[in-house]
């Protein structure tokens, strides 16, 4: 079984990118599922339902999170409802809107996956993800063929970690939210498919995706500035892991492809 997986989709470039590569990708690689990380899918912070839209109908099947998950209006209804395939971190405190994980059935098989966010250097106090990890593990693993753990998180201290616990318990870890697509693809010893950063769908020239005169400024001055989302080529970055029918990882590939797409028609 073959899982694609996307990283931070960052803004209207990124969707418009998005819509583009993947018929192509789906052709080259034929994929049995499609995964993306959308916290950053409107205007750069956070998801409306309108750029869910968008990605869904450009063919992916479950969009994962981060940190940014709150920030733009309406987002709990759409993790409210159950038909929807978004998740937040499963590891935010209990009782909060949505949900963490899913099991999504292709044909005959079940694949989990996993939505984790990052404790280090981030800005609010969340539950473990360690032990997130085993209850999830726990109350569902016996019912899957494939798990995959998106770990949003931005100390590679900390990632690398989290892989390593999970080595031989999940198929894949793969690493979102520095929009920096890290070196370190590999299969560790047990069996799990881990990369600490897929690196982002967004603008090339940018800083993150943001426009980056507005966030050299930022530096420069010191003084907050509204970053908006930058402009041009889009650097699509991704993953392809192959897994085996014992739900151990045999492959991982690193995608990365610099597109220049056509507006999405409003």
């Amino acid at each position: 079984m073959k899982i694609l997986f996307f990283g931070d989709i960052v803004g209207r470039p990124g969707r418009e990118a998005l819509r583009e590569i993947i018929p192509q990708w789906k052709k080259k690689y034929q994929p049995d599922l499609i995964l993306a990380n959308g916290e950053n899918l409107a205007h750069g912070r956070g998801i409306t339902e309108k750029a869910l839209k968008e990605i869904l109908e450009a063919g992916v099947d479950l969009v994962t999170s981060g940190d940014h998950i709150w920030n733009q209006k309406g987002i709990v209804s759409l993790l409210e409802d159950k038909e929807i395939p978004l998740l937040r971190p499963a590891n935010f405190p209990k009782g909060v809107p949505g949900q963490g994980a899913r099991i999504i059935e292709i044909r005959t098989k079940k694949i989990l996956v996993i939505n984790l966010i990052s404790r280090v250097f981030m800005h609010m106090d969340y539950d473990c993800p360690f032990r997130r990890a085993d209850e999830l593990l726990e109350e569902l693993a016996e019912e899957t063929d494939g798990i995959i753990v998106d770990w949003h998180s931005e100390a590679t201290s900390e990632k690398v970690a989290l892989g390593w616990y999970l080595d031989g318990r999940v198929s894949a870890v793969l690493g979102t939210h520095t929009h920096i697509p890290t070196a370190d693809a590999r299969i560790l010893p047990k069996g799990t498919a881990y990369i600490s950063d897929v690196g982002m769908v967004g603008v090339r020239d940018s800083s993150l995706g943001a426009d980056k005169e507005m966030a050299l400024k930022m530096f420069l001055t010191q003084i907050p500035q509204k970053l908006e989302v930058a402009d041009g080529p889009v650097e699509v970055n991704a993953v392809i892991v192959e897994i085996d029918n014992q739900a151990r990882a045999k492959k991982i590939k690193k995608l990365q492809e610099i597109v220049d797409p056509a507006p999405i028609e409003n």
